[in-house]
């Protein structure tokens, strides 16, 4: 149930790159999507789903008593986080032939490999720790190919990912409220050759 989850949502995000690609590489006259805007439609479909599965299966499965959602939930019978539901969408994301990238950063995370790895990516926490309206973009060149990474805020949108993060015993915050700004999520696109 739960990879068919991730299968429907990373399908959801390919549909809108595939938008992208069929017309901005192969049908210049169509006017092409510019870059930052699909980076925002990938987005929304993160968020969306993101959203939607810590509200409407974490919460509620965990407030009816009937599962619960654990770091280990590969070798138990938990749902996986919401962390580790983006990680596992995006895994399969960047295996297709879109090779759209995305992932979780944090000035605070949990698990130190969500830590910024770059100065772009410690910029872009900064920016929108300040401006969480917006996101912040760049391109940036990888291998010889171009790349416009944009990162967006990520907020606490439910009580299970404000009582995770205040209680984990790795955390180096712990006294996120409702909507505060937790991290951000990165989107990786692959630009025109």
């Amino acid at each position: 149930m739960i990879r068919k989850g991730l299968a429907l949502g990373t399908v959801s995000i390919l549909i809108a790159v595939f938008v992208y690609w069929g017309t901005s590489f192969g049908a210049k006259d169509c006017g092409g999507i510019p870059a930052e805007r699909v980076a925002d439609m990938v987005h929304a479909v993160i968020q969306s789903h993101r959203t939607f599965y810590t509200i409407h299966v974490v919460e509620r499965m965990q407030a009816k008593g009937i599962a619960v959602a654990a770091e280990n939930w590969q070798s138990t019978s938990a749902l996986p986080l919401p962390v580790q539901f983006l990680q596992e969408s995006a895994r399969l994301a960047v295996n297709t032939q879109a090779k759209i990238g995305y992932k979780l950063i944090s000035l605070w995370p949990i698990n130190k490999q969500n830590g910024p790895k770059t100065e772009f990516e410690q910029k872009g926490l900064l920016e929108t720790l300040q401006h969480p309206e917006r996101p912040y973009t760049e391109v940036v060149m990888h291998g010889g190919d171009s790349y416009l990474q944009a990162i967006y805020a990520d907020r606490a949108v439910s009580q299970a990912c404000i009582g995770c993060h205040n209680a984990h015993q790795d955390s180096p915050k712990r006294n996120f409220k409702q909507n505060d700004v937790m991290g951000a999520i990165m989107v990786t696109v692959p630009l025109g050759q």
